[in-house]
């Protein structure tokens, strides 16, 4: 589920596959009890419930349940009055705690619209990440999105808000302030900004479908090398093209080989991670899924790889999902060296659907196996070359400005890899200089 608004911190990390599957209300299924019930349900929060309970029963992974009874549980819910929709929505989370599935969720109004937001990789907004300075605690524009309408306008980062729509932001939380600067596309939001030299002058922005980028890239020169150095925060639904323009520009510039960067990356859409393992593959299994009945489907490289130059990959511990989907094929297809930490071993894919009022359901649908048929599901895959980090590097490495330099040992063994790689696809033993290390 690799966004933007911040996502809620519990996402992060457990959505595999995010296809918005919509369900209308009941639209397929039988009640129990016949037209009465059914007519007792439309009008309820009871809806909702047996919504939920009827996805589940005719989705889930495993048909057992985890052993619960499951048509009994159906039973309870309906037997129940609930006052209120938050009665409704906690007895569905409880009813759904014996499956014993971190990944089979309820999920509110909110929540689901912040997951929406997260997969789909857009919003519609002005095109800015928010933070509040440390030292002067004032709500300060950390960067304007490229191509936005803030970028457009001149916004610059660093810049302190002062006050959106003349309603000051003294106090006000980064949640505060986005919750005010989102609105209708074509609609006008007016930030009072101040900068070093500028103080009080206002900029009128017109809101508009953004798309977040999920994709960093740079050319980096390491000695003789020129490496093209990737990162991919999450696969949502933008990240595929995006993958597509950052390869594409990178070869342009005609680097040697690539670092692909997966680290902290909590997963996201199936059909992404697919797309983007068949920019690097010419051929072979990218991954298998087998669902409750035991069908399989194989997804497998079938077209023209963008490049075939050497490539590195980085994981870690929170590398998840649709991550460990990709470093698979890449590793067992031995398209890529894999380097860096253990990951995180998440194995099964969801399906997201929304429900009849604006909540949603993230239900475990299948479970998937990397081309060695290896079941990595809390185990995680190993990489090719292990190199963990101790916890104080862990914390400087938090800071983005510190990844892909000399101070990120992980990074630092991938380029001694690339480089070894390079030298061998070119027929040179040796470096005519030696890739500077730094201390």
């Amino acid at each position: 589920m690799n966004q933007y608004p911040k996502p809620l911190p519990w996402l992060k990390g457990i959505l595999f596959t995010g296809a918005i599957a919509t369900t209308a209300a009941l639209s397929w299924l039988a009640p129990m009890g016949g037209r009465a019930v059914f007519a007792a349900l439309q009008d309820s929060p009871k809806n909702i419930v047996d919504e939920v309970w009827q996805i589940v029963n005719k989705e889930y992974v495993d048909h057992t349940f985890n052993h619960v009874d499951w048509q009994g549980t159906r039973q309870q819910l309906l037997n129940r009055n609930y006052s209120s929709k938050e009665e409704a929505y906690n007895a569905i989370r409880k009813a759904l705690e014996p499956i014993g599935d971190p990944y089979t969720r309820f999920l509110d109004p909110e929540q689901f619209q912040a997951l929406t937001s997260q997969t789909q990789g857009e919003l519609s907004g002005i095109g800015i990440r928010l933070g509040v300075n440390e030292q002067t605690k004032k709500l300060t524009v950390v960067e304007p999105i490229e191509n936005s309408p803030a970028f457009e306008a001149g916004v610059k980062a660093g810049d302190t808000i002062l006050a959106i729509d003349g309603k000051s932001t003294q106090g006000m939380t980064v949640e505060e302030a986005s919750a005010l600067i989102r609105g209708e596309i074509g609609t006008d939001v007016t930030l009072q900004l101040s900068r070093t030299g500028r103080n009080g002058f206002d900029v009128m922005l017109t809101r508009a479908q953004i798309e977040l980028p999920t994709v960093h890239y740079t050319l980096k020169e390491e000695g003789q090398m020129r490496i093209g150095y990737i990162s991919l925060d999450e696969f949502s639904s933008h990240a595929a093209e995006q993958m597509k323009r950052a390869i594409e520009n990178l070869d342009a510039k005609n680097v040697k080989g690539y670092v692909l960067d997966l680290r902290g990356n909590p997963g996201g859409l199936l059909y992404s991670s697919i797309e983007i393992a068949r920019m690097w593959m010419e051929d072979g299994v990218i991954v298998r899924t087998v669902d409750r009945k035991g069908g399989k489907q194989e997804f497998s490289a079938n077209k023209q790889a963008l490049t075939q130059l050497p490539l590195v990959v980085l994981v870690d511990g929170n590398s998840a999902s649709a991550s460990e989907i990709l470093a698979g094929a890449l590793k067992d297809n031995k398209r890529a060296t894999i380097v860096g930490s253990r990951t995180f071993g998440k194995a099964v894919v969801q399906s997201v659907h929304s429900l009849s009022d604006g909540s949603g359901l993230a239900v475990t649908i299948s479970r998937y196996y990397p081309p060695s048929g290896i079941d990595i599901n809390h185990k995680g895959i190993a990489p090719d070359v292990n190199l963990d980090l101790t916890r104080e590097q862990r914390q400087l490495l938090a800071e983005p400005e510190w990844r892909a330099t000399v101070q990120d040992p992980q990074y630092k063994q991938a380029i001694t890899v690339l480089e070894t790689q390079v030298l061998a696809r070119e027929g040179v033993r040796q470096p005519l200089k030696p890739i500077s290390r730094g201390n």
